[in-house]
């Protein structure tokens, strides 16, 4: 059965990202005056300090009964954190049965570039298989459920449609429909959930990296979509599965959050995951977003570019983009690092529409990635046409107002 849960909380500032692994709280917006500290007439009162957030994994007594006497499979990753321990440790330390582990893309402990084929293997620490999720087999198996009671998806997303993570999600939950188990979603944070925007996917253009008839930015957390998911029957053959989601405490869609660890390798720090709904659309061009640099999704250049760019650097092999785009090549363009995380945040098309304008090769700026990654084929086509953002956003509106009304029936929190 469905559960539904609806937590009010209060609104954050964005925290700094540390290689800890903490569960992330606001920050109050101003700290609480000393009561000792005269208040003046005509100032406001100070705020109080706003609740620490409470991640569905935090919550035991929300789902651990639930496990009792149940054989539990884990799709987990480096983010599936209890304070600094691991969802599977903490779970195995509670006496829950963790039969398997489950691996989506970048692997168990996030380290495998992107694009990376993840192998079946075993878990050092606990001694459990875990079986790849990302490689010729992208939805588990009969064989693999078959000594599974529940199916447990705790991993961190950034909010956009072409993040593979919720691709994962959905398969899961396909493969439970279809062999009679049960999914438990423990949610988290979206960093970038306070905003809905950009073109709804169309259906001839459905890959691993968009899945669903949503916009670029869903503004869900991964338990609000799981309900999307099911309740729109959008699983294979219109079924749905036994789903519960164990909400966040203390969460809102105004909480600005920030990642206490990377989600994927090439999205070291809130300021990346900020800029990574407008740039990743670049990776269907032939535009380097900086992967093989040090600065993934703050920069973008290609050689194609005016040597007139501010700014220049040459992609190299790294651990995290072992053949990055435009390797080795002098690109040019621009850095981003010091955007203000206010202009920042948001999706805009403003960059892409200047890089094609001032390519030296149009004819070879777009690739057949882009639809895929846009979800429609008239973006391309517009920017060719010389159409500006406001018109391109224009034509998105009849399907984007659409989503957004039935976005309102699956928010588990406040928008406000």
């Amino acid at each position: 059965m469905m559960a539904s849960y609806v937590i009010h909380g209060a609104c954050s500032l964005f925290l700094s990202i540390s290689a800890c692994a903490r569960p992330a709280a606001p920050v109050a917006t101003s700290p609480a005056a000393p009561a000792s500290a005269p208040v003046s007439r005509s100032a406001p009162a100070p705020k109080p300090a706003a609740p620490a957030l409470k991640m569905g994994a935090e919550r035991f007594d929300q789902y651990l009964p639930l496990l009792r006497g149940k054989r539990v499979g884990l799709v987990v990753n480096q983010t599936s954190l209890v304070g600094r321990s691991h969802l599977a440790d903490t779970l195995l330390a509670q006496g829950v049965a963790v039969k398997t582990i489950f691996s989506p893309e970048h692997g168990f402990r996030g380290e495998a570039a992107d694009g990376a084929t993840i192998k079946d293997g075993k878990d050092a620490r606990s001694g459990l298989p875990v079986r790849s999720l990302y490689g010729a087999t992208k939805k588990p198996t009969a064989e693999m459920l078959q000594d599974l009671d529940v199916l447990i998806f705790d991993i961190q997303d950034v909010g956009t449609r072409f993040y593979t993570y919720i691709s994962t999600m959905h398969y899961v939950m396909e493969a439970a429909a279809e062999q009679g188990k049960s999914v438990l979603v423990l949610d988290r944070p979206n960093p970038n959930g306070f905003f809905v925007d950009g073109p709804v996917l169309e259906p001839a253009h459905k890959s691993f990296v968009g899945m669903h008839p949503i916009p670029i930015v869903h503004g869900l957390t991964v338990g609000e979509l799981a309900r999307m998911i099911n309740g729109e029957k959008w699983l294979a053959g219109g079924k749905q599965c036994a789903l519960t989601v164990v909400p966040v405490q203390g969460y809102t869609h105004a909480t600005r959050y920030a990642l206490p660890v990377r989600p994927s390798p090439n999205l070291p720090n809130a300021h990346a995951v900020a800029l990574y709904p407008t740039l990743c659309l670049f990776e269907g061009t032939d535009v380097s977003i900086g992967r093989g640099t040090d600065a993934p999704f703050e920069v973008a250049g290609a050689p194609t570019q005016p040597r007139t760019r501010p700014y220049s650097f040459t992609p190299r092999p790294t651990p995290g983009s072992t053949s990055p785009p435009q390797n080795g090549k002098l690109c040019y363009g621009i850095d981003l690092r010091q955007l203000p995380m206010t202009e920042s945040s948001g999706l805009t098309l403003r960059y892409l529409i200047d890089f094609y304008q001032q390519s030296t090769a149009k004819d070879k700026f777009f690739g057949k990635y882009f639809e895929q990654l846009t979800g429609t084929p008239t973006v391309r086509q517009q920017i060719i046409e010389g159409k500006s953002e406001q018109e391109i956003r224009r034509s998105w509106e009849p399907a984007l107002g659409q989503y957004k009304q039935m976005r309102q029936k699956y928010l588990l929190y406040p928008e406000a």
